[in-house]
């Protein structure tokens, strides 16, 4: 990471990937956020090779903003640690283009991660745009949430702590979590200093799960500010490639799993996949394909680790 610029609170970090529209209203939500909160604030926008003219609307739109056009998709991960290269605040904002920060978001991020000084990141809460919640945080990805993942279960299973999902408890005060959703986190710049970048082998989905594993194993405890509101679109770049995108995030689990669990957690997992693309073969369900596909991945995964 660069020099910290002495009159520099926050850099905001935006990689965009074809959502021209959501990232304006995004952009704007970090300059109004900015002026309200009375922080000092810089925003580096990282474009993935966008072909809806989001280059161009940056520029018109952001001329203070710095933007990296980038000539061909490099990943979430090695996009925002290009901007982490250039960034100049105390702390660091990386926020998802469909991503808009509610009135007073950004200055209850602000004192929840300076709350106390072993706070490293704080999260938001996260909203659906009819306001329902969507996410205030979750534990570290495990067998259950696994199979909850493969498996048909009953909606309400879906946000249930039994899914790794964290309350957003009285809804003002800091709650302690594993990791937040990517979407938004405000890290300190020491944090990133210590633990590095994100890891660029993950091209999409659980970069930010890994990074906050090592950060928490550096001894920097991982929040949620309940107070910071944020609605998130959810999934307006991963939506245009649905299939592509379900075998990117299995994946990149494999991956995290190889590094962070037992070979004999990789089997398991894999013979949850296998079972899996077997069920839905045999029902019929859309997903048959996509699961058989799935089950190979982590099949690679678990010889790897034989």
């Amino acid at each position: 990471m660069s020099e910290t610029g002495g009159d520099i609170d926050i850099t905001t970090i935006v990689v965009s990937w074809n959502t021209r529209d959501l990232l304006a209203r995004c952009l704007a939500s970090v300059e109004r956020e900015l002026e309200a909160s009375g922080l000092r604030g810089e925003i580096v926008v990282v474009d993935n090779a966008s072909t809806d003219g989001t280059a161009k609307m940056v520029r018109e739109r952001f001329p203070a903003a710095s933007l990296v056009a980038l000539e061909e998709n490099r990943g979430f991960a090695a996009a925002n640690n290009l901007a982490l290269a250039r960034a100049r605040g105390a702390a660091v904002l990386l926020l998802n283009p469909d991503a808009e920060l509610l009135p007073g978001a950004l200055d209850a991020l602000w004192r929840a991660l300076h709350a106390a000084p072993h706070v490293g990141m704080a999260g938001a809460l996260l909203l659906n745009p009819d306001g329902t919640v969507q996410s205030a945080g979750y534990r570290f990805p495990g067998l259950t949430q696994v199979l909850l993942d493969f498996f048909p279960i009953h909606p309400r299973l879906v946000g249930s702590r039994l899914n790794g999902r964290i309350s957003p408890g009285d809804g003002l005060s800091p709650v302690a979590i594993d990791h937040p959703l990517g979407a938004c986190m405000l890290v300190r710049r020491e944090v990133v200093d210590t633990v590095g970048g994100m890891d660029e082998g993950y091209f999409l989905y659980s970069e930010e799960i890994d990074w906050c594993r090592r950060i928490a194993r550096a001894g920097w405890t991982i929040v949620t500010a309940p107070a910071a509101r944020v609605i998130h679109h959810g999934g307006q770049s991963t939506s245009q490639v649905p299939d592509a995108m379900f075998l990117q995030l299995h994946r990149s689990r494999a991956r995290y799993f190889r590094r962070y669990h037992s070979p004999r957690f990789v089997r398991a997992v894999a013979l949850a996949a296998r079972a899996a693309a077997v069920v839905e073969t045999l029902r019929g369900g859309p997903r048959a394909s996509a699961l058989r596909e799935v089950a190979g991945i982590y099949a690679v995964a678990e010889a790897a680790d034989a």
